[in-house]
């Protein structure tokens, strides 16, 4: 299974960190899990700005501008979130994050000795997972990347590229 079809052109945020000479082959955002802490905290926050708004006369107005603040902070997560993707190309892996600063952090497919993933049980519930990477040598950029749609998928691919079959069928 390809997660991106050929044709398809990684997002302009990303395509101007791919090399020319590079073929992308995976393009994919973190999964919507990633915004459950924020969500909760707003959630959270309206609830107790209302129960408070009801009980506590005096402070109404600082009540509500508290929970504005909460809810810009969301605002400004769902936006990070929104550029933040995870790109793997013929010859390597990249995650780029950050809305006004920008992080790539990058791990050649050729350096990576060893990859798993980890799903924990919300992970399962919910459909992401985090690929762990090792590398030969230095501390590497990229060494976690969590909250992965479609992990299994992932692992499969990445695994078929970092190690390609090297006795093709009859049929190739």
């Amino acid at each position: 299974m390809r997660l991106v079809t050929p044709g398809d052109s990684a997002p302009a945020s990303v395509n101007k960190y791919l090399l020319p000479h590079e073929t992308q082959v995976i393009t994919v955002r973190r999964h919507p899990a990633v915004l459950m802490m924020p969500v909760g905290l707003v959630l959270g926050g309206l609830i107790i700005a209302g129960v408070l708004s009801n009980t506590v006369t005096n402070v109404i107005t600082w009540i509500w501008w508290g929970w504005l603040i909460l809810l810009a902070w969301f605002v400004w997560r769902v936006a990070e979130w929104s550029v933040d993707y995870f790109v793997i190309t013929n010859q390597r892996m990249l995650l780029t994050t950050g809305l006004i600063t920008r992080k790539v952090a990058m791990m050649p497919l050729a350096k990576v000795t060893d990859m798993s993933f980890k799903r924990t049980i919300a992970g399962r519930m919910l459909g992401y997972g985090e690929f762990v990477l090792e590398s030969a040598g230095q501390d590497q950029a990229l060494t976690n990347v969590p909250f992965l749609p479609y992990p299994e998928q992932l692992y499969l691919e990445v695994c078929e590229m970092i190690f390609p079959n090297k006795n093709p069928t009859p049929d190739d």
